[in-house]
């Protein structure tokens, strides 16, 4: 496997688990799931199956790479919050008899939703791959890519995009997100983050404990890095077109 390094910036972002509610959180870092669909994206690589409708699937022949995730000491990002009005349609007649009625025809289920996001966002991604799958990446951030592709890439929700992805002749000293093993020491910022996503069964998404590391280093530590989606049976020597 080659290895290609890439700095991310985002004056916003989020990235979030599968959760409903008042009060929708996010990772303080993109997780390898969400690094895994920007590789892609940039590679030009379909990622979604569409066999069982209406369920967005995830194709089971994309590339299995290895991913490392860090941030910038002194560009950590941080986690704000807003406010939103949550506007949704109950099932049945739950809340219309009494509701309905008064708005007139607007709409008249509305809750008040916190959700979290980042402001800041300055991170390296490493990423441990065949060459063939490199090369397209690397075109297509040059914009040299001869293949059609859905939509921009986004740093976790499509009303954040990024300022720069530019690709890095030699790797800072970063803070890495590395994996909590079971005879670990506690570490301070842990946090859970998603490496394979199963849409059709989210008992089956797939998740790690990461927490940053206490000193920056220029090359991730053995537990930085990450099979995404999963770890593969053999590395594929061929990338899918």
């Amino acid at each position: 496997m080659e290895s290609l390094w890439l700095r991310i910036r985002a004056p916003f972002a989020a990235f979030r688990l599968f959760q409903a509610g008042v009060y929708r959180s996010t990772s303080p870092v993109m997780p390898p799931s969400a690094a895994l669909g920007l590789v892609l994206n940039l590679a030009g690589i379909e990622m979604r199956d569409y066999d069982k409708p209406p369920i967005t699937l995830i194709r089971h022949d994309i590339p299995y790479m290895k991913l490392a995730i860090g941030i910038l000491p002194g560009n950590q990002g941080e986690v704000c919050t807003l406010y939103q009005q949550l506007h949704s349609y109950p099932v049945g007649n739950s809340g219309s008899k009494n509701l309905k009625p008064k708005t007139k025809g607007a709409k008249y289920w509305i809750a008040p939703v916190k959700r979290e996001f980042l402001v800041g966002l300055d991170m390296v991604l490493g990423i441990q791959a065949d060459l063939v799958l490199l090369e397209k990446i690397q075109k297509g951030l040059k914009g040299q890519l001869d293949l059609s592709r859905y939509g921009l890439p986004f740093a976790g929700d499509n009303n954040f995009l990024f300022d720069r992805i530019d690709i890095l002749a030699e790797v800072p000293e970063t803070i890495w997100y590395v994996q909590i093993q079971p005879n670990d020491r506690p570490m301070k910022n842990s946090c859970r983050l998603t490496v394979g996503i199963n849409r059709e069964d989210n008992s089956k998404t797939t998740s790690f404990l990461y927490a940053p590391v206490e000193v920056a280093t220029k090359i991730p530590p053995e537990s930085a890095w990450t099979w995404t989606p999963k770890a593969p049976k053999a590395f594929p020597t061929k990338s899918i077109q």
